[in-house]
C-alpha cells in the first residue's frame, strides 16, 4: 500500500523549494534562530554542573550567584528565541500555503470541463484547502526543524563522548537504533494516512453537494436516504481514521518505551561511573540531563515524521492534481477581429464520452450580424453546441470557426471576450450589485455600468436597489427573483460588448411581466450582433434570422425563419402551430 503512494524525497524537495525559495531570508533567520537555542540548550546544563560541583566542594557563593543569574539569563533568551522563531516560522508557513493554494486554484481553472464534471465542488475545496492545510506544518517547522533536532542529537552525543567513550557509545547507539525505528514505523503509517485524506475528500463533496440541494432533497422527501448516505461515508471513513491514529499512536508509544530505557540506562552508565570515581557528582547530573535532553529532539523528530505522514499524503494529492493538464490548450494567438462575427460549424461530430457520440456531422453557416434560432427536444444538443463554440471542450471530428478563423486557432481569452452567453441559470455571488456586473473587473467604471442599465431600459429596476451598484446581493443570488437575475446577466454581457451573443433559454423561467422587459434587453444587446437563441418560447425565437431544428444530435431542418414559417411542410411551421410545446418534450 505505502509502495504505490509513498512520495519520493523529490517530491518534498520540489515543494520545499519551490515555496520557500521566495522567502529564503525568513527561512535563513528561522535556521540561525533554531540554532541559536540549540547552543544554549546545550550550554546551560553546563553552569548547572559547574553549580553542583561547586556547592559539593564547599565553594563560594558569589561564583554560585553569577552561575544562577547567567542560567536563568540564558533560560529567558532561549525563550524569547522560541517564541521569535514560532512568529517567523508561522508567517513562512501561511506565506508558502497561501501560495501553493492560489496555484491550485489557478491551475484548477485553467482544466477542462470534463474535470470539473467528473469531480465535485466540495471535493475540490478539501483538496485545496485542507490538503494544503497539512502542508503547514511540512513548510514551517518539519525540514528546519529535523534538521536541527539532528544537529542537537549529534551536539549532545559529541558532548556525552567527551564526558566519557562509554556513555557517548552507548547514548549514540541508542539514539540511532531510536531514528532507524521511527523511519521504519513512517513508511508504514504513510498509506493509511493517504486512504484517509482521500476520504475525507470524498466525504465533503458528498457533504457540499448535498447542502447545496437542501431544498429540492427536503421538498422531495429525501433526507432519509441523504442521511443514509452520510453514515455509510462515516462506517467507511471511520476504519481508515481508526489505522491512520493506530499508526500514530505505535509512533508515540514506541517513544514512552524508548524513553524509559534510555534514562535507565543513562542512570545506571552514571551510577557506575560515579561509583568508580570516575566523574563528579555534577557530572552524573549532567549526563542525566543530556539523557533527558536527548529525549526532546527524538520525540520532536517523531512528531514531525508522524506530521511529515500527514503532509506527505497532502504531497501526493496535491501533486496529482497538478499533473492533470488541460487538453484544451491556447492556439498560436489568432486574433478575432471586433463586430459581429460569423459562426461555422463544418462535418463537426462531438460526444462527452468517446463511445456515446451526441452531435453527428453537423454542418451550418451563420452570416455575421445574423439571429439563429435552436429548437430541439431536451438532450438533441443545443446546449452542446454552445459549448463547442465557447471551446469549453474540443469536438472530435470536423471544425469549429468563430470569424473566419478555428477556435483551436484563437487564444482562449480572446475567444471568450468576443462571446457573451446567458444562460437560464445565472451565477451569481456573495458580492455588490457592481461585482457582479463586471465579474470583479474594477476596469469598468460605474458610468459605463450606468449607462449599459440605462441602454437595456433597466434604470428603473436599478433605482429600485436600496444601495445602488453597493447593493450586496447574498449567496448565489439569494433574495433575487428569476428575472432580476438574467436582468444582472444581460447586463453583464453587454458591459463586454460581445461580437456573438447565446441566449441558451435565457428566458424560459420568466413572469410575462418580466419577459418584457427582458425581451427589450434582448433586442438591444443583438443589435449590431451575432445572435444564437435557444429556446423554447415563441417570442424570442421570432426575432430570429434562420431557424435550425435538432433532433438526436442531427440537423433535421434549417433554413430562413420566414419561409420556413409559411411552409405547411417544414417541421418549423408544425411546431409553431403547436406553440412549440413538442420541443420540450
Amino acid at each position: 500500500m505505502g509502495s504505490v503512494l509513498r512520495p519520493s524525497i523529490t517530491s518534498y524537495r520540489d515543494l520545499f523549494v519551490t515555496y520557500l525559495k521566495p522567502q529564503w531570508l525568513r527561512v535563513m533567520l528561522m535556521a540561525v534562530l533554531l540554532l541559536t537555542s540549540i547552543g544554549l540548550q546545550l550550554v546551560n546544563p553546563q553552569i548547572l554542573r559547574y553549580f553542583i560541583d561547586t556547592v559539593t566542594s564547599g565553594g563560594n557563593l558569589n561564583p554560585l550567584l553569577l552561575a544562577g543569574a547567567i542560567f536563568v539569563a540564558i533560560s529567558l533568551v532561549n525563550q524569547a528565541i522560541s517564541v521569535w522563531a514560532t512568529y517567523v516560522s508561522e508567517n513562512v508557513a501561511w506565506t508558502a500555503t497561501n501560495q501553493l493554494r492560489t496555484d491550485l486554484v489557478a491551475h484548477c481553472l485553467g482544466l477542462d470541463m470534463a474535470f470539473h464534471k467528473a469531480r465535485t465542488a466540495g471535493e475540490l475545496i478539501e483538496r485545496i484547502d485542507g490538503d494544503v492545510d497539512t502542508l503547514s506544518n511540512f513548510f514551517s517547522q518539519s525540514v528546519i526543524h529535523l534538521l536541527g533536532n539532528g544537529i542537537l542529537i549529534v551536539g549532545i552525543i559529541v558532548l556525552l563522548f567527551s564526558i566519557d567513550w562509554r556513555v557517548g557509545l552507548a547514548m549514540g547507539s541508542f539514539a540511532l537504533l531510536t531514528l532507524v525505528g521511527l523511519t521504519h514505523l513512517r513508511g508504514y503509517a504513510l498509506g493509511f494516512w493517504t486512504a484517509d485524506r482521500q476520504k475525507d475528500a470524498e466525504f465533503f463533496g458528498f457533504l457540499g453537494e448535498q447542502l447545496a440541494g437542501t431544498e429540492d432533497v427536503r421538498a422531495n422527501g429525501a433526507s432519509s436516504y441523504v442521511m443514509q448516505r452520510f453514515y455509510l461515508f462515516i462506517r467507511q471513513w471511520l476504519p481508515l481514521r481508526r489505522k491512520a491514529d493506530l499508526s500514530g499512536y505505535s509512533m508515540w508509544m514506541t517513544m514512552l518505551l524508548v524513553f524509559a530505557i534510555g534514562n535507565v540506562l543513562g542512570l545506571a552508565l552514571g551510577a557506575y561511573l560515579w561509583s568508580t570515581r570516575s566523574i563528579t557528582l555534577g557530572t552524573v547530573y549532567l549526563i542525566f540531563y543530556y539523557i533527558n535532553l536527548l529525549n526532546d529532539p527524538i520525540d520532536n523528530i517523531r512528531v514531525q515524521l508522524q506530521q511529515l505522514q500527514q503532509a506527505g499524503a497532502g504531497i501526493e494529492r496535491v501533486k496529482e492534481l497538478f499533473q492533470f493538464q488541460p487538453t484544451i490548450n491556447d492556439g498560436n494567438g489568432q486574433m478575432l477581429p471586433q463586430g459581429a462575427l460569423a459562426v461555422a460549424f463544418c462535418d463537426v461530430s462531438f460526444g462527452y464520452n468517446h463511445d456515446d457520440t451526441i452531435l453527428h456531422h453537423l454542418s451550418f453557416d451563420l452570416q455575421p450580424g445574423k439571429v439563429l434560432g435552436v429548437l430541439g427536444r431536451t438532450g438533441s444538443g443545443k446546449t452542446t453546441l454552445a459549448r463547442l463554440i465557447l471551446r469549453l471542450y474540443d469536438v472530435q471530428e470536423g471544425e469549429v470557426c468563430i470569424g473566419g478563423r478555428s477556435v483551436q486557432a484563437l487564444k482562449l481569452a480572446d475567444l471568450r471576450q468576443h462571446i457573451g452567453m446567458v444562460t437560464q441559470d445565472v451565477q451569481l455571488f456573495h458580492a455588490s450589485v457592481r461585482d457582479n456586473l463586471t465579474l470583479f473587473n474594477r476596469a469598468i467604471s460605474d458610468s459605463h455600468i450606468l449607462e449599459a442599465l440605462d441602454d437595456l431600459g433597466l434604470s428603473p429596476w436599478y433605482r429600485s436597489l436600496p444601495e445602488g451598484l453597493d447593493t450586496e446581493l447574498g449567496s448565489d443570488g439569494e433574495g433575487l427573483s428569476a428575472g432580476e437575475a438574467q436582468l444582472l446577466a444581460f447586463t453583464r454581457v453587454f458591459l463586454t460588448n460581445p461580437g456573438l451573443v447565446i441566449l441558451d433559454e435565457a428566458s424560459s423561467r420568466l413572469d410575462p411581466a418580466t419577459e418584457q422587459l427582458i425581451e427589450r434587453a434582448v433586442s438591444k444587446l443583438l443589435a449590431g450582433r451575432t445572435g444564437i437563441v435557444i429556446a423554447h418560447r415563441l417570442a424570442t425565437i421570432q426575432r430570429a434570422d434562420d431557424i435550425m431544428v435538432l433532433e438526436n444530435g442531427r440537423i433535421i431542418e434549417h433554413g430562413e425563419r420566414a419561409a420556413l414559417a409559411t411552409d405547411p411542410a417544414s417541421r418549423f411551421y408544425h411546431l409553431l402551430q403547436t406553440g412549440l410545446e413538442e420541443v420540450r418534450a
